[in-house]
């Protein structure tokens, strides 16, 4: 057996209350996830996803409005757009990637107005793509996996996958929150499209992304890059979960006294509001917003202005506090490694879609905002689903295999020690969330986490969490949490330089020789490795044939 740690994994023989058989499994009901869905289902696969919340209405994108990396076929423009970011991300991104998101995102924005997704029109009468309303984006994408036969079991997250004894994915296991009854869904192959890790920051949208299916995955072996490249902060109200960031470009920010901080209001002002707010309250008033803008904001995105409205906050007229939430890998671009054009992982028949995935691949190591990463989401999600589909065809299980589990902490054991998921989380949270110890990082500090961390780990490998049945679902979202904090630090530590939003205190520069991806994996023993970017600068006046078509919707 491929036995990913150092531990034994054990066998998987039943007891459940609800099995399940179907080609492809998909984990997660965001935008990723349903795509996959669709994908799968349209290559006439039996297709089962399974969502810890409401498929439709969880994630970060379903509560609002984003942004989307919609571009023109013009030669020009594309290359516009994929030098945009390209410098931000540190040379990271590239443009074979870049050229097929841009492409599958064309088509695909296509195939919602086919559908019927209500985008707006312009004066002239052209349909104006460039963004999309979550509440009617993912209503619409619900109502299309139901339609292409897709089998949706809302509030039933997954817990661990189970894998066959040659190390290949075999499905995989959870509990109905509804009623408490647990389930196993045998596949022949998963999509992990479970969104990021906000470590339960109070993020909009955000209570569900805690990292599980980068746990999930790990546990059956697979590896992760980028993990660096997850320190993002969402800047908000103070007393709002909203941190969607646009309209601060029209803000000036303020200290307690009413004085102006110089340079928070710039491109790279995030910085100085991070080092303020270590010692005292930031204030922002959108007060460089004209009349023409303030009505355009309430058009484009009504939920940014609820919390003020209910509080009698006028934010254009008026002083209101700031915060920012960290948002981790769900708006920065770490996430498991993706290693063929179909998202595949390093463990076979396991793909990866979304925020769960590298989005380094077109972004590098500087956020995509919410355009690159909704482009992202609905193409890595578009593909994934085709690959796991193509695969479970061609797989030699039979369905009557062995299977075992590969998840471990936050599960239950025999053991006498008990540890706590709240106090777990808490403590996950004391090493990540502060800005001067992870906006701007320094070695010594990153190790003196690293070990207070890892001391946790061990802690929870050896025990059991508190609780019973209906407690595993926070019990897994505490251990996982905790193990991509432990991933985050380990690859921070090793990227001695500043690049992308990885930023080093003790290393102030971007280094040239250091213009590679960082690898990482494991549980126990965690280890770190680099992979050479690819460096093909694209022609515009030719057709490269190195990039991959895309692939056109089958319509069912």
């Amino acid at each position: 057996m491929n036995a990913p740690h150092a531990r034994k994994l054990t066998p998987f023989t039943g007891g459940v209350q609800r099995t399940y058989d179907t080609n492809v499994l998909i984990i997660g009901g965001g935008p990723a996830g349903t795509w996959a869905a669709i994908s799968a289902a349209t290559k006439g696969c039996s297709v089962i996803l399974v969502d810890k919340g409401f498929c439709g209405t969880s994630g970060a994108t379903a509560p609002s409005g984003t942004g989307v990396w919609y571009v023109k076929p013009d030669t020009t423009l594309r290359e516009q757009a994929k030098a945009s970011r390209y410098e931000m991300g540190g040379k990271l991104a590239e443009y074979e990637w870049m050229d097929r998101v841009l492409e599958q995102t064309w088509l695909n924005i296509h195939q919602l107005a086919d559908w019927g997704y209500p985008f707006p029109v312009d004066e002239l009468g052209e349909s104006q793509r460039t963004s999309l309303q979550g509440p009617e984006y993912m209503r619409l994408m619900r109502k299309q996996a139901k339609a292409h036969g897709v089998r949706i079991l809302d509030h039933h997250p997954a817990l661990e996958l189970l894998i066959h004894a040659d190390g290949s994915v075999g499905g995989a296991t959870g509990i109905n929150r509804m009623n408490g009854d647990t389930w196993s869904i045998r596949s022949q192959s998963v999509v992990i499209a479970t969104g990021g890790c906000a470590f339960l920051s109070r993020a909009l949208g955000c209570n569900v992304l805690t990292g599980d299916g980068l746990l999930m995955a790990a546990e059956a072996g697979a590896e992760l890059s980028g993990m660096e490249f997850s320190n993002a902060y969402g800047l908000g109200p103070a007393f709002s979960s909203v941190t969607k960031s646009l309209f601060y470009n029209w803000a000036n920010f303020y200290n307690e006294d009413g004085t102006l901080i110089e340079g928070a209001g710039s491109a790279r002002g995030r910085g100085k509001i991070a080092q303020t707010l270590q010692t005292q309250p930031v204030f922002a008033r959108l007060d460089r917003a004209d009349a023409q803008i303030r009505t355009w904001m309430r058009t484009a995105q009504p939920n940014f202005f609820v919390s003020f409205d209910r509080r009698g906050i006028n934010p254009f007229t008026d002083f209101f506090p700031v915060s920012l939430r960290l948002e981790g890998t769900v708006r920065g671009t770490g996430g498991l490694n993706i290693l063929s054009k179909e998202c595949a992982t390093n463990v076979a028949g396991l793909y990866a879609a979304g925020d769960a995935a590298t989005r380094e691949l077109i972004c590098g190591g500087f956020t995509g905002g919410g355009s690159h990463n909704a482009a992202w989401a609905l193409s890595s999600g578009f593909w994934a689903g085709a690959g796991a589909a193509d695969f479970s065809k061609q797989s030699p299980q039979t369905g009557k295999e062995s299977l075992w589990r590969a998840g471990h902490a936050g599960l239950p054991h025999n053991n006498h020690h008990v540890w706590s998921a709240q106090d777990v989380i808490k403590r996950t949270q004391d090493e990540v969330f502060p800005y001067a110890r992870n906006w701007a990082r320094e070695g010594g500090e990153l190790s003196e986490s690293l070990t207070r961390l890892d001391a946790l780990w061990a802690q929870i490998s050896n025990g059991s969490p508190q609780g019973s049945a209906s407690h595993l679902v926070k019990a897994r979202e505490a251990a996982a949490m905790l193990a991509t904090a432990r991933w985050m630090y380990q690859s921070a530590l090793s990227r001695q330089e500043t690049r992308g939003m990885h930023r080093r205190r003790d290393y102030v520069r971007l280094d040239p020789l250091q213009r590679h991806r960082v690898i990482c994996g494991g549980l126990h023993q965690l280890w770190v490795d680099r992979k050479e970017v690819i460096d093909r600068h694209v022609d515009p006046a030719a057709t490269p044939a190195h990039i991959q078509p895309p692939v056109e919707l089958e319509t069912t």
